[in-house]
């Protein structure tokens, strides 16, 4: 098996430190010892710690709103996009928990110029889901009573605080709770006719 490229290494002892230290108890010299690099090694692919510190950020961010945009993409309705949206952002906690853990956790030391940056894409993620819950009022398939952002943004804050209690060998597998956050989701929010028309998506079949 092949080594990991150097810049993927330091990335993943930072990820690692990030998570269980915090990023202001972490070093350049405590990254460096234990990815096995040297400072001239870090510094030639990155500007400094707070360059490593948005490249995470911007990994997780970039990969969650391409999965949305795939989804709005690979769908016709609004009600299946939203499924789709849903699974794929419950699935990423599985797949990269350091990214999301230190993305939630340390987003707030990012320097302002890569804050910036990260927020433009938080609010292009934020403004997809708006429009497909506005598409699924508009379309009948939604529940027009219900505000599209307060809609949202329930979602995503039930959703995001997945990171703090989700444990890959947990009772459920990540597949099961990507289901069942659907599940509430799409019996809280779709129409009655809808309930009917996209069974077969609440069964999960």
């Amino acid at each position: 098996m092949t080594d990991k490229p150097t810049k993927e290494k330091i990335t993943d002892v930072a990820l690692q430190l990030f998570e269980q230290n915090g990023y202001h108890a972490v070093t350049v010299d405590k990254i460096v010892k234990l990815s096995g690099t040297s400072k001239g090694t870090f510094y030639h692919y990155f500007k400094s710690k707070d360059e490593l510190l948005y490249n995470v950020h911007d990994y997780f961010i970039t990969y969650v709103l391409d999965k949305a945009t795939e989804a709005y993409e690979m769908w016709k309705t609004p009600t299946e996009r939203l499924n789709a949206i849903i699974k794929s952002f419950v699935m990423m906690f599985d797949m990269y928990r350091p990214h999301v853990t230190v993305f939630y956790q340390e987003s707030l030391y990012l320097a302002p110029e890569y804050f910036f940056e990260i927020k433009q894409k938080r609010d292009q993620y934020k403004e997809m889901m708006f429009k497909v819950v506005q598409e699924g009022i508009d379309l009948g398939e939604f529940r027009k009573e219900l505000p599209v952002p307060i809609t949202s943004m329930a979602i995503f804050g039930m959703i995001n605080w997945t990171y703090k209690w989700y444990k890959t060998d947990g009772k459920y597998s990540i597949v099961d709770i990507a289901n069942i956050y659907a599940d509430f989701v799409l019996h809280s929010i779709l129409t009655k006719d809808a309930l009917k028309t996209y069974e077969h998506l609440l069964n999960n079949d």
